[in-house]
């Protein structure tokens, strides 16, 4: 069962300041790692190859906030993965240290040439950068992976630039991934991530329809700037050190009212109360779409439809 605890196995250091002397030297791999996905996965292990190879920490280091939420802090932004979830997977991935930098007006503002010196090298001591082919960094991104080399053979760290990773033509990358999650694939956003897609929410009262209809459902709110394509989908949801097999409606309840997007779960032979329980939904498949329907005695029957379609899925998944 995976939780969003960081075990024992992975430090975490906020900022830069205040290094411990063991994780100087550290081979770092750096950017936002929203989604941790593929591509950021072969950045991590290229950091991880690199300190074995000088026998020092592996490292990431993250920023946060995410840049655009600090540039853009009227504007919702959809984050794959929050920073707890960012932290669990870098200590699953193996990494031994993380460093958080704090991302605020201070470190907007310092040029690229400064941010290279203050906070790689006094502040982090590296000893190997690894950056993606399209890292741009400092004060109005002046800083690029051509800066980064130069600097490294000036001040003394290893860099790596990474290429793109693709398959089939496509790259793995963040942006990608909301493309496919806003058209409810979830598979297809699961294989560039290497895992399957997932929200953590708190649950919340309803208008218990679910009840009334026989599907009792927990009701959670999507994280603000979330874009999942509406509809019903194969879920598992995480709680209390257990995975539990469900199925889950996102959508605004046309048959009913059209109001605001609601995400409901409805859990296989569960019987409990789960108000107020954190949970994590991870999305397995789609199964259809968001409709109107003609009566509720319909719905119903479309609904047995879906929860059979959705055991068959989980069972070989």
């Amino acid at each position: 069962m995976k939780t969003d605890e960081v075990r024992a196995g992975m430090n975490v250091i906020h900022g830069h300041t205040h290094v411990p002397l063991e994780f100087r030297g550290s081979a770092v791999a750096i950017g936002n790692f929203d989604g941790v996905h593929r591509g950021h996965r072969a950045l991590i292990a290229e950091a991880k190859a690199q300190s074995r190879a000088r026998r020092v920490p592996s490292a990431a280091m993250v920023f946060e906030p995410h840049p655009r939420e600090f540039f853009q802090p009227h504007e919702q932004q959809f984050r794959l993965t929050p920073l707890t979830r960012k932290l669990v997977l870098f200590e699953e991935l193996g990494l031994d240290v993380a460093f958080v930098e704090p991302f605020n007006a201070e470190l907007a503002a310092i040029p690229a040439q400064a941010f290279i010196e203050r906070v790689l090298v006094a502040g982090l001591g590296v000893g190997h950068v690894v950056i993606g082919y399209d890292f741009y960094f400092g004060n109005k991104r002046g800083g690029n992976p051509e800066l980064m080399v130069r600097a490294g053979e000036e001040l003394g760290f290893g860099v790596t630039v990474m290429p793109p990773v693709a398959e089939s033509g496509e790259a793995f990358s963040s942006s990608a991934i909301r493309l496919h999650l806003a058209q409810g694939d979830v598979k297809g956003a699961a294989y560039m991530l290497g895992e399957p897609w997932r929200v953590r929410g708190k649950v919340v009262g309803g208008a218990k329809r679910g009840t009334n209809l026989g599907f009792p459902t927990a009701n959670i709110p999507m994280p603000k700037g979330t874009t999942l394509g509406h509809g019903i989908y194969a879920v598992r949801a995480h709680f209390d050190g257990s995975a539990h097999d469900a199925a889950a409606y996102l959508g605004t309840r046309p048959t009913f009212d059209d109001g605001m997007p609601v995400l409901e779960i409805f859990l296989f032979d569960f019987t409990g109360d789960l108000y107020g329980r954190d949970i994590q939904i991870e999305f397995i498949d789609f199964i259809r779409g968001d409709r109107r329907f003609g009566s509720v005695e319909e719905l119903v029957a479309q609904m047995d439809k879906d929860i059979a379609k959705a055991r068959a899925i989980l069972a070989k998944n």
